[in-house]
């Protein structure tokens, strides 16, 4: 291993996808509590944008992005003993991830089961446990409820269609053209609109007046008065997510006169921060992984070293399903 390098990309300043810089490292020896990971595929999110462009900061800089992988442990530190090399393992949530080996808490790490790949791993881990957050426990979807589901056709938007319609709701689905309409309707969405200038009277049409329980918002400021009106009295909305800009300069009065709603910004980190609940969650996505009921789409793949690329692509929203690279 001493002989080794280890290919990572580093932010030395924030801004554009350009500053994403490839560089070689040594490779990082596990201290104690830790494991040694060599990474076979790494989640690109838009959290992961968020970071490189300023929005979110990093502790210091410089610093590697990145929030999600799967790969196999090289090695383990002082005082861990329910992890050993071989194993397959994978994790979300963990900024560091955009790198060919790295060293991790092994407490933060889930063990794969053997029909879970790693690619499938990286392309679902963070998307499935925001998913299983979403619907489980910020707002346990029941039965027979209507619920609104932005960006659809995404990487977290599948999941949340397909989880949705197996809880027995009827999802409608936001996307931004007709082939990523087609998209979210094979995924599970009961209906789906494009575009958002019509919306509220869509969902008003949709649900006979009714309007909504909850509605899930990952496009943030363009969208979030929007997703209000679709709301009905006392209404959940859920913003977790800045696609479009982070919603600024709210009055909360607007929550009343919209009819007494309840707003919350779920953060992932704050759901699987006790590693029981991180445990629980996952064996629940693994569940519905291996059960085929959550079939987590990679719609594009990178190398590693073409993180640049890959970060126009997210933001360009021209993809579909998760993005992942390849180290």
């Amino acid at each position: 291993m001493s002989d080794e390098t280890n290919t990572v990309i580093r932010v030395h300043d924030t801004g554009g996808p350009g500053v994403l810089s490839v560089e070689s490292q040594p490779v990082p020896k596990p201290g104690a509590g830790e494991i040694l990971l060599r990474q076979e595929a790494i989640g690109v999110n838009f959290i992961d944008t968020y970071f490189r462009s300023g929005l979110y900061k990093f502790p210091s800089l410089p610093a590697i992005p990145g929030m999600e992988g799967a790969g196999v442990v090289v090695a383990v530190g002082p005082g861990v003993t329910d992890l050993s090399p071989g194993m397959r393992v994978a994790y979300a949530g963990v900024a560091g991830a955009y790198a060919q080996y790295r060293t991790i808490a092994a407490e933060r790490v889930v063990v794969l089961p053997d029909s879970v790949s790693s690619q499938t791993a990286a392309a679902v881990m963070l998307r499935g446990l925001s998913a299983h957050m979403l619907l489980r426990q910020v707002y346990p979807v029941r039965q027979g409820e209507t619920i609104l589901v932005y960006a659809a056709a995404g990487g977290v938007g599948q999941l949340l269609c397909q989880w949705g319609r197996h809880l027995g709701a009827r999802v409608i689905g936001v996307t931004s053209t007709k082939e990523k309409a087609e998209l979210a309707r094979a995924c599970g969405a009961s209906d789906v609109v494009i575009g958002t200038d019509n919306l509220v009277q869509s969902v008003r049409d949709l649900t006979g007046g009714a309007m909504l329980p909850v509605v899930y918002d990952s496009i943030g400021r363009d969208t979030f008065e929007i997703s209000l009106s679709c709301l009905a009295p006392r209404g959940l909305m859920v913003s977790y997510g800045n696609a479009s800009g982070p919603v600024t300069g709210l009055d909360v009065g607007t929550l009343g006169t919209h009819g007494s709603l309840y707003l919350t910004r779920p953060a992932l980190t704050t759901y699987i921060a006790e590693r029981s609940d991180l445990l629980a969650s996952a064996a629940e996505l693994f569940r519905l992984l291996e059960a085929g009921v959550l079939q987590p789409s990679i719609g594009q793949r990178f190398a590693l070293t073409e993180a640049t690329q890959a970060h126009r692509a997210l933001e360009s929203r021209k993809t579909t399903g998760s993005t992942i690279l390849l180290p």
